[in-house]
């Protein structure tokens, strides 16, 4: 991972477009902006992005297409950001992908602190990987520095929760780990969610990546203890 984070933050108001900026600059991260949908993606296909602040309300391609369409390929971290308060589209934005969601008008020095704490979870234990693993021959081709993830040579869609769960259990192939460990592992002692939550990600992550879900060969269940990665 290279020192300098570059975050891209998409909004079709220049004025929210520069006070983000600003912000994100003064806290030492290199930004690219985008005003709409389209120019968004390209900017994320041509350019090495650690993190995306997205609006949803944007011309010529909505941010939820957008995030469903960087999802397809990458687990990057995505924070909505929206004037839309109403809890379903909330959920929705949960739903397709995002690891964040704040609504419009929001305080600056919020928005860079959900970004740090983002940033934090995410790459702090990847300075030391290989920036691309590859298991069982290519049957896994995984990513790290554009966190990409491959099966069979296909991209697997999984959401940035998922993709640091894989990577926390991958890098330390046969060791158990408890829900709790899991957690701080992946997320960090500060994350503020729960421990049975591992028990859906993990059952999301074998929908996508193994032959079998109901007989893994990579995510392994051991009893009255937790998971371990075999591979």
């Amino acid at each position: 991972m290279n020192d300098k984070i570059r975050i891209l933050v998409v909004d079709d108001e220049q004025k929210v477009l520069n006070v983000i900026k600003a912000y994100l600059i003064k806290e030492g991260f290199d930004v690219l902006t985008s005003s709409d949908g389209e120019e968004a993606l390209n900017i994320f296909k041509n350019e090495q992005i650690h993190l995306i602040i997205l609006d949803l309300m944007l011309p010529k391609i909505s941010g939820e297409e957008v995030c469903n369409k960087i999802r397809a390929t990458s687990s990057i971290p995505i924070i909505m950001l929206t004037a839309k308060t109403e809890e379903d589209n909330k959920i929705e934005g949960l739903a397709i992908g995002a690891d964040d969601y704040i609504t419009k008008p929001f305080s600056n020095r919020e928005l860079v602190s959900r970004v740090k704490a983002i940033i934090r979870r995410t790459y702090r234990d990847n300075n030391p990987l290989a920036q691309l693993l590859v298991i069982n021959d290519g049957d896994l081709e995984i990513n790290i520095e554009k966190m990409i993830i491959k099966k069979q040579g296909n991209p697997v869609p999984l959401t940035s929760n998922e993709f640091k769960i894989l990577i926390a259990l991958l890098t330390n192939p046969g060791q158990i780990f408890s829900r709790e460990q899991l957690v701080n592992k992946a997320f960090g002692i500060d994350y503020d969610g729960f421990d049975r939550t591992i028990d859906t990600h993990i059952k999301n992550i074998r929908q996508k990546i193994e032959e079998n879900p109901k007989r893994p060969r990579y995510i392994i269940s051991v009893y009255g203890m937790g998971y371990k990665f075999n591979g």
